[in-house]
């Protein structure tokens, strides 16, 4: 793929520690242990980063990090490493690589590619830099209100924008929405629900190897409790109404509709199938047993 405007990539990454904290607990059962959560986010960072080095649209990446971990590992991928200026934020990290890149090479198209796409094909990616054709644009995720990928014009600033609904911040800049085949270019993760749903897409060899290497398949800690109370409980009818809001600050019917989603996606592979059926059974019969309760006092009051 012939690309008219080279593409230099900033991928800015905080420190492990303080990265995706949404994500704590999802690869060790729910118990957010901070070695397991940097192991998760280092393997995010690294298939991002290399989908990144892999696109042939791209010419460089340079990482914007404060941390020595993830400086080390990206360097080893190939990408160069740039460390964060005091005042911090992502927006902070991209203006200090997009001015390091304007000083080197002045004139080239700079993007800001976020380091949650542990998906990325880079196929997609030089794809999307391709339909840009040196034009300012952007990528949205997939809910459409924040952005992936942001790409200045030839010659022009970045003028990155990211934060809570960035996706109308970057449009409301004169950067372009460009609709495509980029599932994956969309597909950030924030949540163990979204790593649920992004697995399907394929992870990189990384988080691959991290997923199939975990009892729990991307639990929160929250998901995790649910799981375990619903293993405890099953004998005793799946727990009073008073145990699950003392237990989880809702009353039943959230309970069983979130656990019922739970089990009925494969997401617990420890559980043997006979005690699946039997937990997801028994959820299901709480939940029209709710469902039922409710309707009763709305039929009273029609009469």
């Amino acid at each position: 793929m012939t690309n008219p405007h080279p593409i230099d990539l900033i991928i800015p990454v905080k420190s492990l520690s303080e990265a995706k904290t949404r994500l704590r607990g999802a690869v060790d059962g729910g118990t957010g242990k901070m070695n397991a959560h940097k192991r998760l986010v280092l393997a995010i960072v690294l298939d991002t980063v290399c989908a990144a080095l892999r696109a042939r649209a791209v010419d460089s990446v340079l990482v914007v990090t404060p941390d020595p971990v993830v400086a080390r590992s990206v360097e080893r991928l190939g990408a160069r490493v740039l460390g964060n200026e005091p005042a911090g934020g992502v927006n902070s990290a991209l203006n200090h690589g997009a001015a390091l890149l304007e000083r080197e090479r002045p004139g080239r198209v700079v993007g800001a590619l976020l380091a949650d796409l542990p998906a990325l094909r880079h196929r997609e990616l030089s794809a999307f830099i391709s339909a840009a054709d040196g034009r300012r644009a952007y990528c949205a995720d997939r809910d459409g209100k924040g952005t992936t990928l942001l790409l200045s014009a030839a010659g022009e600033g970045l003028f990155p924008a990211f934060g809570i609904g960035s996706a109308l911040a970057h449009q409301a800049s004169g950067a372009i929405a460009l609709e495509g085949e980029w599932t994956s270019l969309r597909s950030d993760v924030d949540t163990a629900s979204d790593l649920r749903t992004v697995r399907g897409l394929g992870f990189g060899a990384r988080m691959a190897a991290l997923g199939s290497a975990r009892e729990f398949a991307f639990l929160d800690k929250h998901e995790a409790a649910m799981i375990d109370f619903a293993r405890r409980w099953q004998p005793f009818g799946g727990g009073t109404a008073d145990d699950i809001f003392i237990t989880f600050g809702v009353p039943p019917r959230p309970y069983f509709k979130q656990l019922t989603a739970l089990l009925s996606s494969n997401v617990t592979p420890e559980l043997a199938q006979s005690q699946r059926e039997k937990l997801l059974r028994q959820a299901k019969l709480r939940l029209a047993e709710e469902d039922r309760i409710t309707r009763i006092p709305r039929l009273q009051s029609q009469r």
